[in-house]
């Protein structure tokens, strides 16, 4: 799903606060930290399929009321934090709701096993050579 004409912004929630970190007395008095809040279970913009599918890949993210928080303080500027941690959601659910191709077990070709007979019988004639016979 490409979320680039999908507006999920009904159903995202921001909440802003203080921002730890380097910046003197600005970071004292400035809200600069942007925590995002969105409800997975609730949203009305995913099927139920996409629901499961990020529940079960996000579940170490989402908090017990279906809640996924992403926090963003990299910027002194709160619209910039904003955008940011908007860009890390989409990103995130981006990947989530990739679905990995089924891998298709191989097999060694003909060459690479002849190669490795052929080096067993070395070692194996190697080790022979070493044996004293009485």
């Amino acid at each position: 799903m490409n979320f680039d004409d999908v507006d999920l912004s009904a159903e995202i929630s921001y909440k802003t606060s203080r921002s730890g970190g380097k910046g003197g007395q600005h970071v004292n008095k400035t809200e600069t930290k942007v925590t995002l809040v969105f409800n997975v279970q609730n949203s009305n913009l995913l099927t139920a399929i996409q629901k499961e599918r990020i529940l079960l890949k996000l579940r170490n993210r989402i908090s017990q009321e279906g809640n996924l928080i992403i926090s963003n303080s990299e910027s002194r500027s709160q619209l910039k934090n904003k955008e940011l941690v908007t860009q890390q959601l989409y990103s995130i659910l981006q990947k989530a709701l990739l679905v990995n191709k089924k891998r298709k077990p191989s097999k060694p070709s003909k060459a690479a096993n002849a190669k490795r007979l052929l080096k067993k019988k070395r070692l194996s004639e190697k080790k022979s050579l070493r044996k004293k016979d009485f």
